[in-house]
């Protein structure tokens, strides 16, 4: 509890002046004012993360965190929970989609075992597992407080553990049956949404599993009666500790100054969580991805920000990250050895302001 009471009220603004400074400097390179756009505000928010106008992301690093959700009783997918520890072994063996992905990328990968059902063996593997899945949350609550704090505080020391190894760009994936459900139990009740504007079919279901996949997600909020307004009471009764790890991830970023990427819809409902225990950890999200998952629009307009790739992908692991991590990257070499106007002798009198705010 004191590690996560310590990060949640340590976390700083990012620095404004660094972020004026970078934004004259990529106004005054050669091109139309505000002609690379995201690339633009990339480098920008960046430079107000580290306080430095020129960056350079030396080492990246992709953040798994694997747990079961024991609503997966309910039949709320159609895969089997066995998937979880299956798929675990398979982004450590190098084999998934997050794992191909991150290495196109030159990204690292840590896989944490934060709560696998099942006692997992894998070279690599990082065995910080909190309890055995979480409870049916259509029964009762799906973890203690105490659960789900010791989950955000796992996210916090790998984190911190990362920031002492010299990574200065995070990306969030998690691995975990069931949590679509998870995700969208917490965005109904933090945002007081409907069940069809937040669910969304998961890794694919029939219209019959889709509409019983939603009388269980409001039977789990009706029997559980979270409180909206303590975070901790909602993720710890109708949450899951994939994402409380992950949130975890983010308070961590922005508590070492780190740039941490969103990935899907998964991914959001964490950063929604950490957004809601502080919301200056925003200063510190970069969102990767649209996710086809209804219920992702909500979180990032809560949040206030904007994806900015669009791929119709819904597959979750973190696998939006790594191809934001290019992005982000290609953002830094912009800002970093793009010409200004002056070193070139160019005149600029001719330039007009083409941002639409």
């Amino acid at each position: 509890m004191r590690l996560f009471e310590e990060v949640c009220n340590g976390i700083k603004p990012s620095y404004k002046d660094a972020e004026q400074l970078a934004s004259k400097r990529m106004d005054s390179l050669i091109k139309p004012i505000g002609s690379l756009g995201e690339l633009e505000r990339i480098a920008i928010k960046l430079s107000g993360i580290t306080g430095n106008v020129n960056n350079e992301i030396s080492k990246k690093c992709m953040i798994v965190m694997s747990a079961d959700n024991g609503v997966c009783e309910e039949g709320v997918s159609t895969c089997p929970q066995e998937i979880t520890a299956m798929q675990t072994v398979n982004i450590l063996k190098g084999l998934s989609g997050i794992a191909v992905l991150s290495k196109h990328a030159n990204s690292d990968i840590k896989v944490v075992d934060i709560g696998i059902k099942s006692d997992l063996n894998y070279p690599g593997l990082i065995k910080k597992k909190i309890r055995y899945g979480t409870a049916n949350m259509a029964k009762g609550p799906a973890m203690s407080q105490e659960e789900a704090i010791k989950a955000i505080e796992t996210g916090i020391e790998i984190v911190q553990v990362l920031a002492q190894e010299g990574y200065n760009l995070l990306g969030t994936g998690e691995m975990g049956i069931g949590n679509t459900s998870t995700s969208s139990a917490i965005l109904m009740v933090l945002e007081d949404i409907d069940a069809d504007s937040a669910i969304g079919k998961g890794a694919g279901m029939t219209d019959e599993s889709y509409e019983a996949k939603k009388t269980t997600i409001k039977k789990a909020i009706e029997i559980n009666k979270p409180d909206k307004n303590n975070v901790l009471d909602v993720l710890s009764k109708v949450g899951g500790l994939d994402i409380a790890g992950m949130a975890g991830c983010f308070l961590g970023a922005a508590y070492h100054r780190i740039p941490i990427v969103i990935d899907g819809f998964i991914s959001s409902a964490a950063a929604l969580i950490a957004y809601k225990l502080n919301p200056l950890c925003r200063d510190y999200m970069i969102p990767s991805h649209i996710s086809a998952e209804p219920g992702y629009k909500y979180v990032m307009d809560q949040i206030g920000l904007k994806p900015s790739l669009n791929l119709d992908m819904r597959l979750g692991e973190g696998t939006g990250c790594p191809l934001a991590f290019n992005i982000i990257e290609a953002a830094t070499l912009i800002m970093n050895q793009m010409a200004t106007f002056e070193e070139v002798s160019m005149n600029d009198d001719f330039l007009v302001d083409i941002r639409q705010e």
